[in-house]
């Protein structure tokens, strides 16, 4: 991160619709754009980024619901969604205070996975720590395409009963070092947003 800054924003973000919670706690710099912290949030999480995302805030101005994440554009470039701001335009800092905490991130349209994301604190930054971090969390990420709330539950029985039809396949497409329980924060690594918003927009213009 080049930009200076002297605040970092603390949130935890907890996958709805499971219980026990799946949830993390993270530190990012007060420079990040809503593009930022979406890498964060899937590296945090242990997502591949693999689908579209959302988030959605209310203007803390107007009150007005906004979505932020990636235009939908066609294969030239022209932008044809004018619903949708481009996350890595905005600064997450001009949205998000102590009095408009909160806001959903909607990742992979096709399971929904739901997160509401919270602002606990805004803190100085340590002194020679890099960001962002990862404080905090607790369970295993579901894997991808497992369908959703419901065919991650489906998974879960599965994988619980060593006796199941589908057990083996199920074991071995989920990874055999799965384990829903375990999550480890100091494992955490985050990629340079930057980096992956060049690789995911290289071929686009005017973005």
């Amino acid at each position: 991160m080049s930009a200076k800054f002297y605040y970092i924003y603390q949130f935890r973000i907890t996958l709805e619709g499971i219980t026990p919670l799946i949830w993390r706690q993270i530190q990012v710099p007060e420079t990040y754009t809503f593009w930022d912290l979406h890498v964060a949030i899937q590296d945090a999480m242990g997502w591949t980024d693999s689908h579209l995302h959302q988030f959605e805030i209310k203007n803390p101005k107007t009150k007005a619901e906004l979505i932020v994440g990636i235009p939908e554009r066609t294969y030239e470039g022209d932008v044809i969604d004018f619903t949708t701001l481009p996350g890595w335009k905005l600064n997450i800092r001009d949205y998000l205070s102590e009095e408009n905490r909160a806001m959903k991130y909607l990742y992979d349209f096709g399971d929904g996975w739901e997160h509401r994301i919270e602002l606990e604190q805004i803190l100085f930054k340590g002194k020679k720590r890099k960001y962002p971090i990862c404080v905090a969390g607790g369970r295993s990420c579901p894997p991808e395409d497992c369908g959703g709330v419901y065919g991650y539950e489906d998974l879960l029985e599965i994988l619980k009963n060593p006796d199941h039809e589908e057990y083996k396949q199920m074991k071995m497409w989920a990874g055999r070092q799965f384990n829903p329980e375990k999550f480890d924060a100091k494992k955490v690594r985050f990629d340079n947003p930057h980096i992956r918003w060049r690789k995911a927009f290289v071929k686009s213009r005017d973005l």
